[in-house]
C-alpha cells in the first residue's frame, strides 16, 4: 500500500473513527484502525465489537492495499503534523510496518494483518428511513442526559427509539430515564419508519452519534433490525449493536392529573438554582421550592456549612406548596429548554412533576421529587 493524502482530510476522518477504539484492549487488533486504499480513496474502520465506524476520504493511491495500525498513535502523529501538510502512508514489502512521512518527519508503525480485523456483520435490516440531522440531533440532545449509568438496569443504559401514535399523527419518539428523571422528545415519523421495532441505542453509540451529526444540512439514513442499527451520515457509516432488553412502560410514570401550574423564566430560574446549590457539599443535595401566589422561594440547607435562599417571581395561582428536587437534575433539564419560560405542572410534594418547554410540545420531562 502506498498513498498520499492531505493532513486535514486524514485528521478529520481519523478523529471520527479513532474515538471508538478503547484505550485498553485485551485483544491487540482492537487497538488498531483498518486502512484500505483503493480507487481514489482511503477507507478507515474502527470497532470495539459493539460499535463500528467506517469513513472514506479522498487520497492519491499509487498502490492499493490494506493494513491495520494503532489507532490512537496514528491519530496523535497526524494531529501534530503542520497544517496543510501532505502525508505519505506506505507499508513495507512484508507488511509488518507502515511508514508515515510528511516533510522532514518520518514514523514507522507496527502493523497487524487486516485479515484478523473483526467485521461487525450487520445482517438484514427490516426498516430503513431518512431523517434530517437537525431532527436526530434534537432527539438525542433533549434526552441523552437522562440515560442511566447504573449497570444493573442495563436496559436503561441507552435511548429508547420507537414510533407511536400521538395527537392523531405518527411520531418518532426518543425516551431516556434513570428512574429519577425521564426525558421524552418527538419528531414527525419519517416515511419508512412505520412498524419499526422499538430499539434501545447504547450510551456509547449515542455519544458518538451526537458528535457526528454536527452538520444541520445533512440527511441521515437509519437502518434498523431487532439487534442492530446502521446510520449513514455523508461518508461515515456507523453500525452498532442494540441493547438486548425490554424498555419499561414509561407512559405509566408520566403524570396526567398535575393541576398546579408554575411558569417561570427559564434562565432566571436556572441561575437561581445554581446559586443556592453552591452551599451544598454535593451537587445532588436537594433544593426546596416553596410556592405561593406569584412567588417562588428557593432554599438549600447544609448542616455543615450553612443555608441559602433566593426569591424568584413566577406565574403561579394555585394553593401554596413545598417540594424538593435534586439541584443538578433541575439544571440538566432547564439546560434542554429552548423557550424563554419553563412550565412546571405539579401535584404534591411526593408526586412526580412534569416540566414542559414553551417553545413547543415536542419534548417533555418528568422529575421525581426529593424529601427536604
Amino acid at each position: 500500500m502506498r498513498i498520499t493524502l492531505e493532513r486535514s482530510n486524514l485528521l478529520k476522518s481519523l478523529n471520527h473513527v479513532h474515538r471508538v477504539v478503547e484505550r485498553r484492549n485485551t485483544i491487540p487488533i482492537l487497538s488498531n484502525v483498518l486502512l484500505r486504499a483503493e480507487g481514489a480513496s482511503l477507507a478507515m474502520k474502527a470497532t470495539d465489537l459493539d460499535l463500528e465506524i467506517t469513513e472514506a476520504t479522498p487520497a492519491m493511491v499509487e498502490q492499493a492495499g490494506a493494513t491495520t495500525v494503532p489507532a490512537h498513535l496514528l491519530y496523535e502523529i497526524v494531529r501534530k503534523l503542520p497544517d496543510g501538510a501532505e502525508v505519505l502512508l506506505a507499508t513495507n514489502p512484508d507488511g509488518s510496518s507502515m511508514t508515515v512521512a510528511s516533510g522532514r518527519s518520518k514514523f514507522s508503525l507496527q502493523c497487524l494483518s487486516e485479515a484478523d480485523f473483526p467485521d461487525l456483520t450487520a445482517g438484514n435490516f427490516t426498516h430503513a428511513f431518512k431523517l434530517k440531522a437537525t431532527d436526530l440531533k434534537m432527539l438525542i440532545d433533549r434526552t441523552q442526559f437522562a440515560i442511566s449509568t447504573e449497570e444493573t438496569r442495563y436496559y436503561l443504559n441507552g435511548i429508547f427509539l420507537h414510533t407511536i401514535e400521538a395527537g392523531g399523527a405518527l411520531k418518532l419518539r426518543a425516551v431516556a430515564t434513570d428512574g429519577h428523571r425521564l426525558a421524552r422528545a418527538d419528531v414527525e415519523a419519517p416515511s419508512g419508519s412505520e412498524g419499526m421495532p422499538g430499539i434501545i441505542i447504547p450510551r456509547k453509540t449515542v455519544g458518538e452519534l451526537q458528535k457526528l451529526v454536527d452538520n444541520p444540512e445533512m440527511i441521515v439514513t437509519l437502518e434498523v433490525s431487532d439487534a442492530k442499527i446502521r446510520l449513514t451520515i455523508g461518508s461515515i457509516v456507523m453500525t452498532s449493536k442494540l441493547i438486548d432488553g425490554t424498555f419499561p412502560d414509561y407512559q405509566r410514570v408520566i403524570p396526567t392529573a398535575n393541576d398546579k401550574e408554575m411558569r417561570v423564566d427559564c434562565q432566571t430560574f436556572a441561575q437561581a438554582v445554581d446559586r443556592v446549590s453552591t452551599i451544598s457539599s454535593e451537587r445532588g443535595r436537594a433544593v426546596k421550592l416553596a410556592l405561593s401566589d406569584g412567588q417562588l422561594l428557593l432554599t438549600v440547607n447544609n448542616p455543615d456549612s450553612g443555608s441559602a435562599t433566593e426569591e424568584v417571581a413566577v406565574g403561579y395561582e394555585s394553593d401554596g406548596m413545598e417540594i424538593g428536587f435534586n439541584a443538578k437534575y433541575l439544571l440538566d433539564i432547564t439546560a434542554q429548554l429552548s423557550g424563554d419560560d419553563a412550565i412546571f405542572l405539579l401535584a404534591d410534594a411526593g408526586s412526580p412533576t412534569l416540566i414542559r418547554d414553551t417553545a413547543g410540545d415536542d419534548a417533555l420531562y418528568v422529575l421525581m421529587p426529593m424529601r427536604v
